[in-house]
């Protein structure tokens, strides 16, 4: 796991809950659902710019607490009626620390 960077502990964040992890290129909400399923995706909804990471986790899902757009965890595709997506990262978890890869601490070329 050299590569990869340790953001934290699963148990720090709640079941259907969030943290926020700051990189370069802005924050990333990290999620733990209610059968400690980690994933991570940015924290601004692109309706109205959001924070995700405050909002409900149901299932595999995020509801965006302003204007109740829904996202999928794991793609980060809107669902129902709204259009429009969020960036996924991929997580990976080893004895209960998760880790995210080293290229969101990097700053994106403009």
């Amino acid at each position: 796991m050299d590569e990869w960077i340790e953001i934290g502990r699963v148990d720090t964040i709640p079941r259907r809950g969030a943290r926020c992890v700051n990189t370069p290129n802005g924050k990333i909400a990290v999620f733990r659902t209610q059968d400690d399923q980690i994933f991570a995706i940015d924290n601004r909804c692109p309706h109205r710019g959001g924070p995700l990471s405050e909002g409900i986790v149901h299932g595999a899902s995020v509801t965006c607490p302003m204007h109740n757009w829904v996202f999928d965890l794991s793609t980060g595709q809107a669902q129902g009626a709204d259009e429009g997506e969020v960036r996924s990262y991929a997580v990976n978890v080893v004895d209960g620390r998760i880790f995210i890869t080293p290229d969101l601490m990097m700053v994106a070329a403009e």
